[in-house]
């Protein structure tokens, strides 16, 4: 009796993906779905990373902007300025 309890909560489950993918493929295409936010902009990251230069303690930095010591880390590391040669 549970197999088939689980059986049904898990095609339950399945239909309920395909129906929020379907949702989903439909907004992007009226452009209204973008995903979610960033939590800091490139300008605020570049001010961020400034006063991380200066010597500012890196979670300080964090807290001030609202975000955890490992999102800013992750900001920092993909926002590397890049140089040309």
């Amino acid at each position: 009796m549970l197999s088939v309890m689980g059986v049904v909560a898990q095609f339950e489950r399945t239909v309920i993906q395909e129906r929020q993918r379907e949702g989903i493929a439909l907004e992007k295409q009226r452009g209204v779905h973008r995903g979610r936010r960033r939590s800091l902009h490139p300008e605020q990251i570049e001010e961020v990373r400034k006063r991380v230069e200066a010597g500012e303690a890196k979670a300080r930095n964090a807290g001030e902007c609202g975000i955890s010591r490992q999102s800013l880390y992750r900001l920092l590391r993909e926002y590397e300025p890049r140089h040309e040669c």
